[in-house]
């Protein structure tokens, strides 16, 4: 499979209902026009190094954001963001950590892997809804990131 398309947004999330509530509501706020949706870890690397499934895809084509679950089969969020920090080629793209872990060992391990925002994913549709809505506003619309 070709990918040629330059995703504003990278969600990595391996549970379905949260991966399509989040996509639901950056659809409603017209803020998923070039999303793309991975459900571990181990396919954003191949992604976004364009490797396994996704070779021949340009890897200078990053996203804007991506969004990354902690806790994921294959490769955890924690190693995902290890790499993706550790690489030239990478390093630049902001990474958010969503997550239900409020654990202080969690938080502190992301932030001294370099991500750009911890974010605990609220419970209730109502505040997930709104904070994933700022979220992709944010980091899309108010955000400026080198291209």
């Amino acid at each position: 499979m070709m990918y040629t398309t330059i995703n504003d947004i990278l969600l990595v999330e391996d549970n379905k209902s949260d991966a399509m509530l989040t996509m639901r509501v950056l659809k409603k706020h017209n803020l998923a026009n070039n999303l793309i949706h991975l459900a571990d870890g181990a396919q954003a690397l191949d992604y976004i190094f364009g490797e396994g499934e996704f070779e021949g895809r340009n890897i200078e084509d990053r996203p804007r954001v991506i969004f990354l679950d902690l806790k994921m089969p294959k490769v955890s969020g924690l190693e995902v963001l290890k790499v993706l920090k550790s690489d030239e080629r990478t390093k630049q793209i902001p990474i958010v950590m969503m997550t239900s872990s409020k654990e202080e060992k969690d938080i502190i391990e992301s932030h001294k892997l370099g991500v750009n925002s911890y974010v605990v994913k609220p419970v209730g549709f109502e505040n997930f809804s709104k904070i994933i809505a700022e979220l992709g506003f944010y980091w899309l619309v108010v955000n400026n990131t080198p291209h």
